[in-house]
């Protein structure tokens, strides 16, 4: 043979030996080395069916579960396992379209892949559930997953439990894809707060497939399933049946009622008006539901008691008061002549008591509330000779207040509480460009002026006044199951804030004795519960609201606080109502009543009469009536825009219009709109005629 030939044959053995070598390479990587193959074989023949765990139970201070779980049932796609699917049975099984079910599928795929599941329709009703178990396995790519969904046995406590709802995008990418498509997470209240402690852990069920994707039984008798690990449970100092009672009382009220322990903070109950059965938010309709509340113009979603920023009004004063006291500007015999208005500014300040002595000194003041009296001590202290000008005088009251946990948030165990106001210099210079004195924002003094509070640092003030100087910050949770020392959650509920402990027992006692007073003889004798020493305070504040672009004075609203007893404070309460005058009219009776539910555990037989007189008196105001019309109206043109569909026009058109101003008489001279701010005195503020909710309406007042 040459030995061109031997060259070549050498040549083509090599070539041979290395696709040999190349070949022999490939079958170790993939038979010892890579698991892509072994990876798919596998997901095609087994099935991980997600173990989702249940959620922790939160339960009241007696023991009893406000809410619960029970389980319901969601349909999963992972659209790479989707072949030969009678799209249209199970479209007619879910009542959908083959539109909408092309839709659901390129979701999924866009949002979480081909290959891994995702909610093709969540918390499928009890029949569409039983339907789709006997037919599953006919549908290749979809499964049923169990889904532990929140109950509410007493119906109550919305605002303060929250709800769960699917993680979406955002939530996956803060929690580092700790979350993934599918799984539900608090989204407000305790559930979101807690969500780590409540939430648990999931765990896996591999189930093995046959050839028509039917699930036959587990996969090596379950040796690699992980179990899922129930969440842990809550215990607070809720009452649930005080809370039930105020959510009863607040029925067809806007405002808010917040209830404290002051020697814990533990907050016993808390409602905001309108509320809502925490049961829609929950189950199949949950959206359609969350809609309506979310367009009813009421905000039955908001939780005003911290959201709502109020005006104290006085229930401000026995602050005001201990201010002084301790500022040395006024004593327990400091007392003002008062005929019905204080005259030590240009403007007057109105006063409702006018008859001679019921501000002789400091507890006749409180007891009757004199604005004279509490404008004047406003001043003294902010023209406190010990300060060198009114900027350092308030800039000291603002301190106090400050103390007292105003002007700030709590830092309560819930998300989303705003921190009210109170003014201080800088809000003034902005406002009068430096040019102002103590006269500039007397009113401060009975609790008006730019001062804004949250109904929860309201209640929490008054706590500082029972405990003579300290407070617990407000908060829920009395103990997580199987705390450890890890659970840092709770620490800064369990550290006594000392914060205004220098004051004395001596004028602390003058202030207690004065809201003692109040309710013995004063303004608030409907707060006496037989037994019990009852201190108050209550208030009546000037409401302003912007409708139609105008200022508009509405009725004012009815403000209390109180605690009780006074030798041994158990309970601090304070209560805003919306729209509904004095103090005394509805937020006093709203307050002796929850008072005397926990203190006595029960109503007095005669009491049970004035609990159905309050839950049934309808006080939202009437321009909810109006803005809801408008917002309705605007909806129904924008949809016409962009659909030119007129069915949800001719709907809003059926309902009843609000009636049209009166015409002016022929011949009358226009009215000039006059410069400067508008104010429109009006406790209606040129509202329509109440009018009946019908169904088609999208007003929903629960």
């Amino acid at each position: 043979m040459s030995v061109f030939n031997q060259s070549r044959s050498t040549v083509i053995r090599l070539i041979i030996a290395g696709i040999f070598l190349v070949i022999m390479a490939q079958l170790i990587n993939l038979q010892l080395i890579s698991g892509k193959y072994k990876a798919l074989a596998f997901n095609n023949a087994v099935y991980p069916k997600v173990k989702y765990p249940d959620r922790g139970i939160i339960y009241d201070r007696n023991g009893k579960a406000i809410l619960n779980n029970t389980i319901m049932y969601d349909l999963e796609v992972t659209p790479s396992q989707i072949k030969g699917v009678d799209t249209n049975y199970l479209c007619q099984l879910l009542d959908i379209d083959t539109a909408e079910f092309k839709k659901r599928v390129i979701t999924a795929i866009i949002k979480n892949g081909r290959y891994r599941p995702s909610i093709f329709e969540d918390l499928l009703p009890p029949l569409v559930h039983a339907r789709l178990e006997e037919n599953i396995y006919k549908f290749p790519g979809f499964s049923l997953v169990e889904r532990p969904v929140r109950t509410y046995p007493f119906q109550a406590a919305a605002h303060i439990m929250g709800y769960i709802g699917e993680a979406d995008s955002n939530i996956i990418k803060r929690s580092d894809n700790f979350y993934r498509l599918g799984d539900f997470v608090g989204r407000s209240g305790l559930e979101q707060y807690y969500e780590r402690v409540l939430m648990g852990k999931r765990g896996v069920e591999y189930m093995i497939k046959d050839n028509k994707n039917r699930l036959v039984g587990k996969f090596e008798n379950g040796q690699y399933d992980t179990s899922a690990v129930a969440g842990r449970n809550l215990r607070t100092y809720i009452d649930i049946e005080v809370q039930q009672l105020a959510e009863k009382l607040m029925r067809g009220k806007v405002g808010a009622v917040v209830a404290i322990e002051p020697k814990t903070g533990g907050i016993i109950a808390m409602t905001s008006g309108p509320n809502f059965d925490p049961n829609l938010l929950t189950g199949p309709e949950k959206q359609k539901n969350f809609n309506r509340l979310f367009l009813d113009v009421s905000s039955p979603l908001l939780n005003r008691a911290i959201k709502g920023q109020y005006p104290p009004g006085s229930t401000y004063k026995p602050l005001g008061a201990l201010v002084g006291l301790d500022e040395g500007v006024i004593t327990s015999a400091s007392g003002i002549g008062c005929s019905g208005a204080y005259y030590g500014c240009r403007r007057p300040v109105k006063c409702t008591e006018k008859w001679g002595g019921h501000a002789a000194n400091l507890r006749l003041a409180i007891a009757w509330s004199c604005n004279s009296f509490f404008s004047n001590a406003f001043r003294l202290a902010i023209d406190n000779p010990k300060y060198k000008n009114s900027r350092e005088g308030l800039t000291k009251w603002h301190d106090y207040l400050s103390r007292f946990d105003l002007g700030h948030k709590t830092g309560i165990d819930l998300p989303s509480e705003d921190g009210g106001n109170v003014p201080d210099t800088a809000d003034y210079d902005k406002e009068y460009r430096g040019s102002w004195n103590s006269c500039t924002m007397v009113t401060i003094g009975i609790g008006q002026d730019k001062l804004l509070v949250t109904p929860l640092q309201m209640a929490n003030a008054i706590c500082i006044v029972a405990n003579k100087g300290y407070f617990y910050t407000p908060h829920f949770v009395d103990k997580i199951d199987g705390e450890t020392k890890s659970d840092t959650l709770l620490n800064k509920y369990r550290r006594k804030n000392e914060v205004l402990t220098h004051i004395s027992d001596e004028d602390y006692e003058t202030v207690i004795s004065g809201m003692q007073d109040v309710v013995d003889a004063g303004t608030a004798r409907v707060a006496r519960i037989p037994g019990i020493n009852v201190c108050a305070k209550t208030g009546t504040a000037e409401n302003y609201r912007m409708i139609d672009g105008v200022r508009t004075k509405l009725k004012d609203n009815s403000m209390f606080v109180c605690f009780a007893p006074r030798e041994n404070p158990r309970i601090a309460i304070a209560v805003v109502v919306e729209n509904a005058g004095f103090g005394a009219t509805w937020a006093g009776p709203i307050a002796a009543l929850m008072m005397e539910k926990y203190l006595n555990d029960t109503l007095r037989t005669e009491r049970l009469k004035e609990v159905e007189r309050i839950s049934q008196a309808d006080l939202l105001p009437g321009y909810l009536v109006r803005e809801q019309y408008k917002q309705d109206s605007i909806r129904a043109y924008n949809w016409f825009k962009m659909t030119k569909d007129t069915s949800v026009i001719k709907r809003f058109l059926q309902r009843s219009i609000p009636k049209p101003e009166p015409a002016k008489p022929a011949g009358a001279a226009p009215v000039k709109a006059p410069v400067g701010r508008i104010t429109r005195l009006n406790t209606e503020g040129i509202l329509p005629v109440r009018q009946r909710i019908t169904p088609t309406s999208n007003i929903y007042w629960a």
